[in-house]
């Protein structure tokens, strides 16, 4: 099949740019450097968020400090300029370039477009993420001990999927003090009891 060289706007993000406060300008400038990319626009999670063959490969989202354009598998790029920023240390695939005026966009298209282009070149090869195992993930002793001595407690969080797993064991270890390490896992047994994640 040949390149579409048209590019098509999608109308849900027309309608998000004409309400938008914030960055708007930046907004727009973003968008027509994606687009000539030959992505495919689309609105997901209340942004504009572009795909190539239906498979996420950039989105732009705002904050109040900074737009930016967030790679969902941006920890596969190779990043030459060192533009890549992880939100925080839990964000295992996706990264962003954060931008805090129009100028910074101009100066830095050639490199947004070369991280595109390689973004696109990834999801072409099919290449994935190698996430992190929840065995990679320590359990906090508070936890270990309460897993020990009851048996249901155990069994219920075993059930639990990795990605609920893995975000009990991350919250859990994140206090720095043993006390409050137990307080969360007080709080969160009935959540595993019921079989529900941290954020059901």
């Amino acid at each position: 099949m040949p390149e579409m060289t048209t590019t098509i706007t999608n109308p849900k993000v027309d309608g998000f740019l004409r309400k938008v406060k914030q960055w708007k300008e930046e907004y727009v400038e973003l968008r027509n450097i994606i687009l000539d990319c030959h992505l495919t626009e689309d609105f997901k999670w209340m942004h504009p968020c572009y795909t190539h063959e239906g498979k996420n490969i950039v989105l732009i989202h705002g904050f109040k400090e900074y737009i930016a354009i967030l790679f969902h598998k941006g920890a596969l790029l190779k990043d030459p300029h060192g533009i890549l920023i992880q939100q925080t240390e839990n964000v295992q695939a996706a990264r962003q370039i954060r931008f805090t005026s129009i100028e910074q966009i101009v100066e830095l298209e050639p490199a947004i477009r070369a991280y595109i282009d390689e973004a696109i070149e990834l999801e072409k090869a099919g290449v994935e993420i190698p996430y992190k195992k929840t065995s990679e993930y320590p359990v906090p002793e508070e936890f270990q001990v309460k897993l020990d001595e009851d048996a249901a407690l155990k069994e219920a969080f075993e059930a639990l999927t990795p990605g609920r797993q893995r975000a009990y064991l991350y919250n859990i270890a994140q206090p720095k003090q043993s006390k409050t390490r137990a307080a969360r896992v007080e709080k969160y047994i009935p959540q595993i009891l019921d079989g529900k994640g941290i954020d059901d």
